[in-house]
């Protein structure tokens, strides 16, 4: 069975911007390196991801909640409905084998806090667990500080600026 990665990013990147296409790309590079790819199955980062995986020919999962009256990607392969945007959370770190953190607004903080808080607290075994780009690396930075301060574990979430180092990263993780 493939490992999934779970993938978090905004919904608001539309098709032909250059976080959709990098988003897209990431997608693309997993799926032929044969991951499954897992996101809240929406619009924007969600189906940039998916229609990667879609074309190249993984499994591109989508974990929606009928909060938004959204509309889910056409690029799903399959759709896991959740009745609260908690369930949602939950199953979206529960299918991951690896997690990658992609610009986004505070729905993305609070899935990169919950990954983050998960290891931390132990609920969940460490895995690999990746940011990209300055807003990420940044606020990783400042939590890997103060878990220092606090004698905790640091170094639980990588920071990267692109999308080709940030897959080669997780492939070879999960390899």
């Amino acid at each position: 069975m493939n490992k999934t990665v779970t993938i978090f990013g905004s919904s608001k990147p539309l098709p032909g911007e250059t976080e959709y296409l990098s988003a897209y790309k990431l997608g693309k590079i997993l799926g032929e390196a044969g991951l499954n790819i897992c996101s809240g199955g929406f619009q924007g980062i969600m189906d940039a991801v998916s229609k990667g995986a879609y074309d190249s020919g993984s499994k591109a999962i989508g974990i929606t909640v009928n909060l938004y009256n959204a509309v889910p990607s056409k690029y799903l392969s399959e759709e896991i409905k959740c009745d609260t945007l908690f369930s949602r959370l939950e199953k979206l770190v529960d299918k991951g084998d690896a997690y990658i953190i992609l610009p986004g607004g505070t729905g993305t903080l609070l899935e990169l806090s919950l990954v983050w808080e998960y290891f931390n607290k132990g609920i969940t075994q460490i895995k690999p667990c990746v940011c990209v780009g300055n807003m990420w690396n940044s606020i990783s930075k400042v939590i890997d500080e103060r878990m220092d301060f606090e004698k905790r574990e640091t170094g639980l979430v990588k920071s990267f600026m692109n999308i080709e180092e940030c897959s080669e990263y997780i492939i070879a993780a999960l390899k």
